[in-house]
């Protein structure tokens, strides 16, 4: 569901494996294919990010700027 402005939430369960399905409107919109590779991070305070593929070079680029800088 689009929540404002391009920004979209969706809810999703959490099998007894761990495993969740990622809904059919996301996959949709950042073409998402049976095979295809994604990133999840992980920040304790900030929670989680799931990134596909083409979009993982620029935010580790991203990240690790933000390392040096602190």
């Amino acid at each position: 569901m689009e929540v404002h402005d391009g920004k979209y939430a969706w809810m999703v369960k959490i099998g007894e494996k761990g495993q969740f399905v990622i809904p059919k409107e996301a996959r949709a919109l950042f073409d998402l294919q049976p095979g295809n590779e994604i990133l999840v991070l992980g920040d304790e305070k900030r929670g989680l990010a799931i990134l596909p593929k083409t979009m993982q070079q620029e935010y580790i680029k991203r990240i690790f700027c933000e390392m040096e800088e602190e």
